[in-house]
């Protein structure tokens, strides 16, 4: 006895639904169970541990002092002035490597990885549509460099209060800020610093989408942000600096200065949505055409 598979005008099966095929929910589930993704969230919460127990080991240090010693020293010199001071401090060290690498880690990873598995060309066979396949895998990416970049502030804040208590927000450029105010100028500040790691996050998207090597994909997008950042640092280069993805990274200093100082912010906010626009149009525009065999 013979059986056949209904099918619909279009040619698909009856009752198959692109919209219901990898949907954000099991996408999220599937990277959740990654132990790449347990580990990158783990580690949000134990570096401020970390920076904690390093300032109760070292005590006080006064014998550095001087001008002119840039602006990890002024942070330095506050860190430990209440909790909206430590978990600026651990943004700010935080923000030019570990921030990058696990953005970079979440979206480079994420289609390389299921080519180098083999099982991305049975995912396309499901059928799930290219574009849906992108959009699902793009979204959850975000979804945990948000939830990694709120884990460390809020880790940050939490043991910072617990340990040097609810005080004003103070920087060595400005008088202080009131708590409440320090706390909601602490959130833009890491809105601000989500949004330059968009950068990041279309650069290692892009790479997932061109090669089937997750460590290329991630490599390639920590490398090249590190580049611009070193290059950002040659005044010979003049205006072209202003190009370069990281020039505003560190605008968000803007946030604790009075009055607030926001040129320089919208310019670097407006350069990371355009780049990441960039990417992920070839990212899609590249993936859609590609002859995916593994």
């Amino acid at each position: 006895m013979s059986t056949s598979t209904v099918e619909t005008v279009d040619g698909s099966a009856a009752g198959y639904n692109a919209r219901r095929t990898l949907s954000v929910g099991a996408e999220w589930r599937r990277q959740w169970r990654r132990r790449r993704t347990q580990m990158a969230l783990g580690f949000m919460v134990l570096l401020p541990l970390i920076l904690l127990a390093s300032f109760e080991l070292g005590g006080d240090d006064d014998g550095g002092g001087g001008n002119g010693r840039g602006q990890f020293s002024a942070l330095v010199d506050v860190a430990t002035a209440g909790g909206l001071n430590f978990a600026l401090f651990t943004l700010f060290v935080s923000s030019s490597f570990l921030l990058v690498v696990v953005v970079a880690l979440f979206h480079g990873d994420t289609v390389a990885s299921e080519a180098s598995w083999g099982s991305l060309r049975y995912l396309l066979a499901a059928p799930v549509p290219r574009a849906r396949l992108l959009a699902s895998k793009l979204i959850v990416a975000l979804g945990y460099s948000l939830l990694a970049l709120l884990t460390l502030i809020g880790t940050a804040l939490l043991v910072g209060t617990l340990r040097y208590g609810w005080e004003p927000l103070r920087s060595s450029i400005a008088p202080d800020i009131p708590a409440v105010e320090g706390l909601l100028r602490l959130l833009a500040i890491a809105g601000y610093v989500g949004l330059g790691l968009l950068v990041v996050a279309g650069l290692a998207f892009m790479l997932s989408t061109l090669t089937d090597a997750p460590l290329g994909a991630v490599g390639g997008a920590v490398l090249l942000f590190i580049v611009s950042s070193i290059l950002d640092q040659i005044t010979a280069l003049g205006d072209l600096r202003n190009f370069l993805p990281t020039h505003y990274a560190q605008a968000y200093l803007g946030l604790i200065t009075t009055p607030i100082q926001t040129e320089d912010i919208v310019k670097g906010a407006i350069a990371a949505i355009s780049y990441a626009a960039i990417f992920w149009s070839v990212a899609w525009w590249r993936f859609v055409r590609k002859d995916v065999t593994s």
